[in-house]
């Protein structure tokens, strides 16, 4: 299916209008509002060290100054982006959304991998902003990064190993593989095909099935031909 930038930006406003319902809990002002959701814009097309704060208050119809009133530091206003959508809404989605897939009873091992990685596709392209952001700044910021691991991948882990397990005991999945060598290399697989078709080369006309049947018999298979794999 070809790529439709308008329908993706249009969803990624979903982070914006959840990030305000949060704001809304903490009573923020409209500026405030307006400064948050130009900041998402910023920070997502520019990335944290690029993007100015001159920038982020012309496109929310504020002065500069305005924004230090709400947050000490650029980097403050950052955080109060990243750090509420994570903790309150991507680890709550993400479960909730990985529950769908990852207690269903899948009888092959290539079921599930196809399960989830539609799953997480649709996941990426509804909530691209915010995800963008995280991936650029997670490896710079430690606090986020340790609460990524902590609510993100400490509990979808557990349960990804146990289905790992499930299927090297139904003989789909070699037992001399040790189980967190296989969740790393699917895991790699499936994010670096996320990776390249929202982030790196959108502008591809993409077949997302092809290209997940193609992921899903990478990970099964190997990309050697038959005689290599005979060896």
């Amino acid at each position: 299916m070809g790529n439709d930038k308008t329908g993706e930006q249009r969803n990624g406003d979903l982070w914006i209008e959840g990030l305000l319902a949060i704001g809304r809990d903490q009573k923020m002002t409209p500026k405030q509002k307006s400064i948050l959701q130009a900041a998402i814009e910023v920070f997502s097309e520019k990335g944290y060290s690029s993007a100015a704060t001159s920038e982020i208050a012309q496109k929310a119809g504020v002065a500069e100054g305005t924004i230090f009133r709400y947050y000490k530091t650029k980097k403050d206003l950052l955080l109060s982006i990243v750090g509420p959508a994570m903790g309150q809404m991507i680890a709550p989605f993400v479960l909730r959304n990985f529950n769908g897939v990852l207690d269903m009873p899948f009888e092959r091992y290539e079921d599930f991998l196809r399960a989830f990685m539609v799953n997480r596709l649709e996941f990426a392209r509804k909530h691209f902003k915010i995800l963008r952001i995280l991936i650029q700044e997670i490896p710079f910021q430690p606090a986020l990064k340790e609460q990524f691991i902590e609510n993100v991948l400490g509990q979808v882990v557990e349960r990804v190993t146990a289905i790992t397990e499930h299927f090297k005991e139904k003989g789909e999945i070699s037992i001399e593989v040790p189980t967190p060598a296989v969740i790393r290399f699917t895991v790699s697989s499936i994010f670096g095909y996320l990776l390249a078709r929202l982030l790196l080369f959108p502008e591809y006309d993409w077949n997302d099935a092809a290209e997940i049947d193609l992921t899903i018999q990478f990970i099964l298979h190997g990309i050697g031909g038959p005689a290599l794999n005979a060896e």
